[in-house]
């Protein structure tokens, strides 16, 4: 039994009542080398289906590079005022290659052998290479890159950083300025993180959420 919590509940709560979506930076004020490693850390030890990670974090931070960004996301400024603008990208396509990277590196961080894990990778490529009828592999390699945005953009409330998350973009033009597509990766969302400006007048708008008994149902 844990006789301390790392986080209290209060703190936990305050700061998640505390963060919104930010539509008006402030350019001046730029996030940390300490805070934005440990923000990098949140993104790598985000878990996903199987293990796998089937994405990149495209991390940008020059500001020309901002700037080309603006009209590719609707001309929202948050991309270019933000202090760090993070790509969220997937694996296009996911091959059984990548398969193979992955159990290599388990087999080395565990101190296991390859073929220990024939079974498992088995079990991968039955179920994602080549996508069985009907499954979207794309559809599902972008629902691990939002439960990554969610754990970042968690993370950076705990360091009293903000967010705006960002699908009012066009991620082929994305794909195009960032040559994603060599990579073998496609734009799924966006997130900006930096520090809200003063005037932004959706700081002090109280939050808009159903009640608990409304979107919260027990079985016990």
């Amino acid at each position: 039994m844990i006789s301390s919590k790392p986080v209290s509940n209060e703190t936990l709560l305050e700061q998640l009542r505390w963060r919104y979506a930010v539509k008006k930076f402030a350019p001046a004020e730029k996030i940390s080398v300490a805070d934005w490693q440990t923000l990098e850390q949140a993104l790598v030890l985000t878990p996903s289906s199987f293990g796998l990670q089937p994405w990149k974090f495209v991390v940008i931070t020059d500001q020309a590079t901002k700037e080309k960004l603006v009209p590719m996301s609707w001309n929202q400024r948050q991309v270019a005022d933000a202090s760090h603008v993070v790509v969220f990208a997937v694996r296009k396509p996911l091959t059984e290659s990548d398969v193979d990277r992955y159990i290599a590196v388990t087999a080395e961080i565990r101190g296991v052998s390859v073929e220990s894990l024939v079974g498992f990778k088995k079990m991968m490529i039955g179920s994602l290479v080549p996508p069985p009828s009907g499954f979207d592999i794309h559809h599902w390699a972008a629902l691990q890159a939002y439960i990554a945005l969610g754990n970042f953009m968690t993370s950076a409330a705990l360091l009293g950083i903000d967010t705006c998350p960002m699908e009012g973009i066009v991620p082929a033009k994305y794909d195009e300025l960032l040559g994603l597509p060599q990579e073998g990766f496609g734009t799924a969302v966006v997130c900006v993180a930096g520090y809200r400006a003063s005037d932004d007048k959706y700081a002090s708008l109280p939050k808009v959420r159903f009640p608990v008994s409304d979107v919260v149902r027990h079985i016990s």
